[in-house]
């Protein structure tokens, strides 16, 4: 993987670049739709391509180890193969998901055991295998195995844990540099920083990430239940270390809001399950603010659902998808999920061009009261 930092905002850390991976360039900053199973929930390959302009998608360790399984992935040629994306790949390695299993996974030095929420069956994920699983997958990136501490999390429990997440990716390294690619195209292992929500814990953890020289680092464990406001000091002091000459991926952030000021403070790429989630549940995220489409306002606007927006918000009107929301129609979810992610994938291309123009600052300014309204 390779990244060329192609500008900067003249007034904050915005930066504008080209990651290049095996299967294709990523223009940054960028919004990666989540695929947790392999799949977009309720939208095609075909309109991720041409409608929401995704260049990158995620896939989930933890979810595809369980089903389809890794013989399936293997006989497939890994995910690309299997799922039919032709574009690049991230994913994450199934830590989050793993100790969000509260009750049913026990950690340790070792691993992390756990019980599928599928059967019940036991497994254990470690360093070791989380990374053989990830060469199965075949992915393009593919994400250190961590813990992500609760954010209520005390000092000493955030120092143990961040502690062990670094032993951890000394294992993970140690095993991706001992093993090659199936598939015949090379992938990248990104680190992840921790420390939850305490700036000397950050510092040590940013440190010792950017210590190991790799292509590109990650920042986790924000977003888990703490103010808004820590979380950006947070990436301010981790992105004062992390090198500049790197991509920097806040992970699982967040509102329009969340992905503008983390835009201004040097993060060049964001995924959530956040539009696909909220366009389930009728939420529409525009730039005059959040529309609750099952609002009765809506049962007589025939005005397009955005008519700046993606084929879908220029064909249906409001009144049609407030219908179809209201008729629990299937069509509904999916119309908000495409609407979503396209609105996502244009605010940061949008954030993309302003950067080259040079006044990113001024522009995130003049949006982002606007992008927190109900209406």
């Amino acid at each position: 993987m390779k990244f060329k930092l192609e500008y900067t905002d003249n007034a904050s850390d915005a930066r504008a670049g080209t990651i290049t991976t095996a299967h294709g360039e990523i223009k940054t900053p960028i919004f990666m739709p989540v695929g947790t199973c392999g799949a977009v929930k309720g939208v095609h390959f075909s309109e991720l391509r041409e409608q929401v302009k995704a260049q990158i998608i995620l896939g989930n360790t933890y979810h595809l180890y369980l089903r389809p399984g890794l013989d399936i992935l293997r006989k497939a040629g890994g995910l690309h193969g299997f799922n039919g994306w032709e574009r690049p790949i991230l994913t994450d390695s199934g830590g989050f998901q793993v100790f969000s299993l509260t009750g049913i996974r026990k950690l340790k030095e070792e691993g992390c055991t756990f019980q599928s929420h599928i059967d019940g069956s036991r497994h254990i994920f470690t360093p070791e295998n989380v990374m053989d699983t990830e060469r199965i997958i075949g992915a393009d990136i593919m994400m250190a195995f961590d813990e992500c501490a609760p954010g209520e999390a005390d000092f000493e429990y955030a120092k143990k844990s961040m502690q062990m997440t670094h032993r951890w990716l000394d294992r993970c390294l140690k095993r991706f540099n001992e093993t090659e690619p199936l598939y015949g195209y090379e992938q990248t292992l990104m680190p992840i920083v921790q420390g939850c929500k305490y700036p000397e814990l950050r510092r040590e953890s940013a440190k010792f990430i950017a210590d190991k020289g790799a292509d590109a680092n990650a920042i986790g464990g924000l977003a888990v239940g703490e103010p808004t406001e820590i979380m950006y000091e947070m990436i301010e002091v981790v992105n004062e270390i992390l090198p500049k000459d790197k991509p920097r991926y806040l992970m699982g952030v967040g509102t329009p809001q969340n992905i503008l000021e983390a835009i201004e403070r040097g993060v060049d790429m964001f995924d959530c399950v956040m539009p696909t989630r909220n366009g389930r549940n009728a939420m529409l995220f525009t730039y005059e603010g959040t529309m609750n489409m099952k609002n009765k306002k809506w049962e007589d606007d025939f005005s397009p659902i955005d008519p700046d927006g993606c084929d879908v918000d220029r064909i249906y009107t409001k009144a049609y998808l407030h219908h179809l929301f209201k008729a629990q129609e299937l069509l509904a979810m999916q119309i908000a999920s495409i609407h979503n992610l396209a609105f996502y994938l244009r605010l940061v291309t949008d954030a993309r061009e302003h950067i080259i123009k040079g006044d990113f600052t001024q522009w995130k300014n003049s949006v982002i009261y606007n992008l927190g309204l109900r209406r």
